[in-house]
């Protein structure tokens, strides 16, 4: 067995048994939009004629898949460098692209199962999220949504020494970016220097990409404008990640 197929399964057994976490990674998102969903029911933009649904499902969804994704990666590294576990994994015939990889296909999959579950429930008739003919666009999108966002979670993993330093500093840069990139409110809706600061977000491309994939938002060029962003972000935070990584807290 491969090394990379090893911490695949222990992932994988890990994530499973703690029952807890595994619930509100998926649940998380759900909330918002059922609060959302609720308080904007029927309601649409007059400019567009848009319902307000169509603008913040793929912002909340992109949002809830990049901070599983970030928050994922960040605590296991945190806690298996804390508990010298990487440094007995580096200690055997195991690389550093084996871990990570280990750790993104985990990250995928989870991202995966929260795109379907999320657009599933946005369905329902409570909410009445339509899809566009071009929904299957999103899956690279969501692809490279989790890979700019894992890669965050590394350089976060790597800096911070406990769970409460891992946290605030995840939530230091989600929760404002949320708000900053159009997550929850439409981006038409923010003054002008807010619109300005949200193209230096990876989540603004992200939420521009699968909204113009999932509710026809926007066109081919939108989708590829959004895909060019979020690589060059995933490019910036990788190289960031390579430097700032750490097998042991002593090293």
């Amino acid at each position: 067995m491969s090394a990379y197929t090893a911490l695949s399964q222990a992932g994988y057994r890990a994530s499973v048994r703690d029952k807890t976490t595994l619930f509100f990674t998926f649940a998380f998102p759900l909330i918002f939009l059922v609060v959302f969903g609720l308080i904007f029911a029927g309601q649409a933009l007059e400019d567009s004629g848009r319902t307000y649904i169509s603008y913040t499902a793929p912002g909340v969804l992109s949002w809830g898949v990049g901070n599983a994704a970030l928050f994922g990666i960040g605590f296991v590294l945190m806690q298996w460098r804390r508990d010298d576990l990487l440094r007995l994994i580096r200690m055997t015939p195991t690389s550093l692209p084996s871990v990570l990889a280990s750790r993104y296909t985990l990250a995928l999959g989870i991202g995966v199962v929260q795109a379907v579950l999320f657009v599933a429930v946005a369905m329902l008739p409570p909410f009445r999220l339509t899809l566009d003919s071009g929904w299957p666009l999103a899956l690279p999108v969501l692809f490279l949504g989790i890979t700019t966002f894992l890669t965050m979670g590394v350089i976060v993993g790597s800096i911070a020494t406990t769970p409460e330093a891992v946290a605030a500093i995840a939530n230091c840069v989600m929760v404002p970016m949320a708000f900053l990139s159009g997550s929850f409110l439409p981006m038409d809706m923010m003054p002008g220097w807010i619109q300005a600061v949200s193209w230096a977000l990876p989540l603004r491309y992200f939420n521009d990409a699968i909204s113009a994939a999932l509710v026809g938002s926007g066109d081919m060029g939108d989708i590829a404008v959004g895909c060019a962003g979020l690589l060059a972000f995933t490019v910036v935070f990788g190289a960031i990640a390579l430097k700032t990584f750490r097998w042991s807290n002593h090293s």
